[in-house]
């Protein structure tokens, strides 16, 4: 038994959370089980009050090893410093120290207790070659890391693939919550300097994720240049998802940082060449000119160029779909991800049964 400390609802659909449900769901064929504890979603800081009883879930439901989710280190770093579980803590990290969707002052607070929790961790497992060099960089030790990616595997498109360009050149499709650092203003003001018959675009996410962000998106997609030309299609389930992917041209999402990015694994596993900023993860993923298109972070003429390139040069679509499709081609499964995720489980845990009793009941007393 594994107890996965996360916080609010574990069953929301974003990345990090689907990740721990794809692998909750697996844990049976690796001879394990994954229940959940969350800390309260409260305002920053004031979720931590709730460490005593969220860690102490662990011991309740028998867990040989605590499952630490970056988005809840903080608040349980404070508890562990103080008194640290018997039960071992393997980190599983979505996001640097800190955090990526906070201002510059919550940023500032919760990166130490972060590293705070991270200090009492046995192992780090890691979404991304990116945020293990970020870690590393800030002087956490290799050895401590582990990388397991999400899996790239989607789930299969329905059979009847509905037309998505709606009579235009190219369709286009973006997974992403409608968040600041995904990019979809600026997406929207890309697509607006195309011509008309150019580009259909296809959002889909939760487009409640962040309300005053999501105002402002619903602003810019009622004035006239974009009248037509977007579907908004909100939170949908993996199966239609799947289908976005089948009936599209080419996937695009401007994120300024992402940890990894599985909708764009997923999306070059489906053939589909991928268009975005060079930053955070996509970089690792994809190559400019060979299995996408990679423009200059914020170059919003940039973004419009390289959508018009792959609408107007189905030639290009093709090759860098292909090699797309190749290259994820290479990259885990979910089935595999899950392989890894739980080899690095049984990992610390040998560890841990390797060190003297003496140092295993100092950490537990602390």
């Amino acid at each position: 038994m594994l107890c996965l400390v996360t916080l609010g609802d574990p069953e929301r659909l974003t990345g990090g959370y689907l990740y721990h449900l794809r692998m909750a769901a697996a844990a049976p064929r690796h001879g394990a089980r994954i229940r959940f504890a969350s800390f309260p979603e409260r305002r920053f800081p004031l979720a931590a009050l709730a460490g005593r009883r969220v860690l102490a879930r662990a011991r309740t439901v028998g867990a040989r090893a605590i499952l630490l989710d970056s988005i809840a280190a903080a608040f349980a770093g404070p508890w562990l410093a103080t008194r640290a579980p018997a039960t071992p803590v393997i980190g599983v990290l979505h996001q640097p120290p800190g955090g990526i969707d906070h201002g510059r002052v919550r940023v500032g607070l919760q990166a130490p207790l972060d590293r705070l929790a991270y200090r009492h961790a046995r192992l780090l497992i890691v979404a991304s070659d990116l945020l293990a060099d970020e870690l590393a960089a800030a002087g956490v030790e290799r050895e401590r890391l582990r990388v397991v990616p999400p899996g790239r595997d989607v789930a299969p498109a329905p059979a009847d693939t509905p037309d998505l360009r709606d009579g235009r050149r190219a369709a286009l499709v973006c997974v992403a919550n409608w968040i600041p650092r995904k990019g979809v203003l600026e997406l929207l003001e890309a697509v607006s300097r195309l011509p008309d018959d150019m580009v259909a675009l296809h959002l889909a996410g939760d487009d409640r994720a962040e309300p005053a962000y999501a105002a402002r998106v619903r602003r810019r997609l009622a004035r006239p240049d974009l009248a037509g030309r977007v579907v908004v299609h909100g939170p949908l389930s993996r199966e239609r998802i799947a289908g976005l992917y089948a009936g599209a041209d080419a996937f695009v999402l401007p994120a300024f940082r992402e940890p990894y990015g599985t909708v764009w694994g997923e999306a070059m596993a489906s053939g589909l060449p991928v268009v975005g900023w060079r930053a955070g993860n996509l970089p690792y993923l994809a190559d400019d000119g060979r299995d996408g298109l990679l423009v200059r972070p914020g170059d919003i003429s940039g973004l419009a160029r390289a959508m018009q390139r792959l609408a107007t040069d189905p030639p290009l679509r093709e090759r860098l779909g292909e090699a797309a499709r190749r290259r994820a081609s290479e990259r885990p499964t979910w089935g595999q991800s899950a392989g890894l995720f739980f080899s690095a489980v049984r990992e610390a845990l040998q560890a841990e049964a390797r060190r003297p009793p003496a140092r295993r009941a100092r950490r537990g007393s602390r």
